[in-house]
């Protein structure tokens, strides 16, 4: 086996670093390595003992910049599994986490992006609502004492203070994790007709924490691709903590399969589908939580027109979601044409569904501000986009970053041979907050065109 250290720029190779020559180590069990080096999976060959790839950064109030301790940080492949442990922030909200990363036949570790998700007690998740996760490139490693080190603005998560009023109750405990994966999503349920779900992802070693939960009876779930668990239920009160502990059921997992049809692209040209559990969808936003694997075509792929196919579903009830990503589609937001309803399915344990086809369109192109990502602005916002040649008129929403609506003007005229531009008139907005704005195209016979992307069109003040 190889040990790697950095040296005038390059990662070199430096004989044994298994506990034994004997040994082979297990990249998921991390077993198998002197101390100091993990073990990683090697393209073409067999899993070696390498200086570990890290990522460190800060946690942090965006109303004061003060430091948030306490809160846990995960980092999440395309698929949303987990690619690190849980790390929690120390006191001055710093925390570091060992993201697993594939080696080169060098021992170099392999380039690629993850995304980070940060909880809090009394803080917003993030990402949340409008606020989308910036990809954390973890190609150019620094060596810091033979430590791999991945350090940049991206890896800084400032948090947003929950509204006066949010539930204060916390459940933690560990769930079961098979040894061929690396996490899961655990979702507590309220009780009722319309369950509401508040989540944490839970890493290889199976501990997790859910925070601000409202007083209440609860139904703790696990979802992740491939295996079921067993629900456990428990109330809360008055701020407190309770321990749950779950573990692998018998059941075996569904399949969902669906098509889709893409009408009108423009310069779409391919999508991916996801199931999201259906107590943390938000009618509003139209998002929600995606357990690690539900994705379709699996990693960074995207699929045209035509079937596709998400084995290994847990049971439950789930939305299924199509263009939610960055890719110059949308869904078809005439609800009252034919397939484009938002679709639900209820996934029975070892059964195939059969998931109801809809419709995919080319998306309205944001200009500013949002086009590539959360922009910052001053002054009163001017939000603008590209034309329409179709439209008759425009109607444009303004969300603040729990998902309110804070202003809309439904009767913005139609533009001919220019990109609109709307000035923001809504009420004063706030520093710190992160808000989206959304825009809708109409026809002269009132029937929706088409709309901006889920995730673009998010702008915040300094």
């Amino acid at each position: 086996m190889n040990r790697i250290i950095r040296a005038a720029g390059a990662l070199l190779l430096l004989g044994t670093g298994c506990s034994s020559s004997n040994d082979a180590c297990d990249p998921i069990a991390q077993t198998g390595c002197e101390e100091g080096l993990v073990c990683e999976e090697v393209v073409g060959g067999e899993p070696g003992c390498f200086a570990p790839v890290v990522v460190r950064g800060n946690v942090f109030d965006l109303a004061d910049d003060t430091a948030i301790e306490g809160a846990t940080v995960v980092a999440l492949d395309a698929n949303r599994s987990p690619v690190s442990t849980v790390a929690v922030t120390d006191v001055t909200g710093d925390y570091e986490i060992q993201v697993a990363r594939q080696r080169d036949t060098d021992g170099n570790p392999m380039g690629g992006d993850v995304t980070l998700r940060a909880d809090a007690a009394g803080y917003q998740t993030f990402p949340s609502g409008i606020r989308q996760a910036l990809p954390v490139d973890l190609s150019s490693p620094v060596d810091m004492d033979g430590v791999l080190v991945v350090q940049t603005k991206a890896t800084d998560v400032g948090l947003i203070a929950l509204p006066s009023g949010a539930g204060a109750n916390e459940i933690f405990g560990m769930i079961e994790v098979p040894s061929d994966r690396t996490g899961v999503l655990v979702v507590a349920e309220t009780s009722g007709q319309s369950p509401q779900g508040f989540t944490a992802i839970a890493d290889r070693d199976g501990a997790y924490r859910i925070f601000n939960l409202p007083d209440g009876d609860f139904s703790v779930l696990g979802y992740a691709q491939g295996v079921s668990y067993a629900a456990q239920d428990v109330s809360l009160s008055g701020g407190e903590e309770a321990e749950v502990n779950l573990s692998l059921s018998g059941d075996a997992p569904g399949t969902v399969t669906g098509s889709v049809h893409i009408v009108n692209p423009g310069a779409g040209e391919g999508t991916s589908y996801i199931l999201v559990v259906e107590s943390t969808f938000d009618e509003t936003l139209a998002r929600g939580e995606t357990p690690p694997g539900l994705r379709a075509p699996d990693g960074t792929d995207l699929v045209g027109s035509g079937s596709w196919v998400i084995e290994g579903v847990p049971a439950g009830s789930y939305k299924v979601l199509g263009a939610f990503e960055n890719e110059r589609l949308v869904r078809d937001p005439d609800f009252g044409q034919g397939n484009t309803e938002i679709v639900r399915v209820e996934v029975t344990a070892g059964q195939s569904v059969e998931a109801p086809t809809f419709k995919i369109t080319g998306s309205l192109d944001v200009i500013a501000p949002g086009a590539e990502g959360a922009e910052e602005v001053t002054g009163t916002p001017i939000f603008s986009w590209v034309d329409d040649s179709g439209e008759d008129r425009y109607h444009i929403e303004v969300f603040d970053t729990f998902g309110e609506m804070i202003w809309s003007d439904a009767a913005i005229p139609g533009s001919s041979g220019s990109d609109p531009e709307v000035v923001y008139g809504g009420p004063p907005l706030e520093s710190g907050m992160y808000y989206q704005f959304r825009v809708t195209s109409f026809d002269v016979n009132d029937r929706p065109l088409s709309r901006t992307e889920d995730l673009k069109g998010v702008f915040f003040l300094p």
